[in-house]
C-alpha cells in the first residue's frame, strides 16, 4: 500500500498529482491524514478527505510512505508523535519511502537519510541532516529513497514512484495518456 502522509499545510500539488498518477498507473494508494480529523487543509487553503488515519495505519515491509512539502504539513508531521513514531516503525519494517521538496527533512529528523543521496527544494538543504543534497536534480533515487525538488517536479516524481511500483511501461503508458 502507498500511503501519502497529509499534515496541515500540506503542498497540494506535491500530495494530489502523486495520488492520482499512482492510481492511473494501478496503484493502491491511501491518503493518511495524521491527528483526529480526516479532513486536513493544505498551505493553499484546499482540503483534502483523507482515506485514514496514521493512527491507523500497521506498516510492513511492502508498504510506501510518501511525504509531500509544505513546511506547514512538514511541521505538522513532525509535531506529531504517532506519525513520527509510525514512520520509524515502518523504515524498521523495511519500508519504502518517497518525500518532496521540504518533505525529505521529516525522513532527516529521524536519522532515515542519513548518507543517502537526495533532492530537496533549494534553500532547505539545512534541514537535511547528513543527507548529501543535489537541489540541481529534480529527482534523485538511492537505496529504498526516492526525494523530488519541489511542486514544479511533481509529475517527474510521481512517475518516478510509478515506475518504481509498477514498472517503467506503465509509467511511460501514464505519461503519454498524460500527453506529457
Amino acid at each position: 500500500m502507498v500511503y501519502i502522509i497529509l499534515g496541515e499545510g500540506f503542498e497540494e500539488i506535491e500530495a494530489v498529482v502523486p495520488c492520482d498518477i499512482l492510481r492511473r498507473g494501478g496503484a493502491s494508494v491511501r491518503l493518511a491524514a495524521i491527528g483526529n480529523s480526516k479532513t486536513v487543509a493544505g498551505g493553499r487553503g484546499i482540503s483534502v478527505l483523507a482515506d485514514v488515519l496514521t493512527a491507523d495505519i500497521a506498516p510492513t515491509k511492502d508498504d510506501i510512505f510518501v511525504i509531500p512539502g509544505g513546511s506547514g504539513g512538514v511541521n505538522s508531521i513532525i509535531a506529531d508523535t504517532k506519525t513520527m513514531t509510525l514512520l520509524e516503525t515502518a523504515s524498521n519494517s523495511g519500508a519504502f519511502f518517497a518525500a518532496i521538496c521540504a518533505g525529505p527533512s521529516v525522513l532527516a529528523k529521524l536519522g532515515l537519510i542519513d548518507g543517502k543521496r537526495i533532492t530537496c527544494y533549494p534553500g532547505c538543504e539545512s534541514l537535511m541532516g547528513k543527507a548529501l543534497c543535489d537541489t540541481k536534480k529534480p529527482i534523485t533515487t538511492d537505496e529504498g529513497l526516492i526525494t523530488g525538488r519541489s511542486a514544479g517536479s511533481a509529475i517527474d516524481f510521481a512517475l518516478a514512484l510509478l515506475s518504481h511500483l509498477k514498472g517503467e511501461k506503465i509509467a511511460e503508458k501514464v505519461s503519454a495518456d498524460l500527453v506529457y
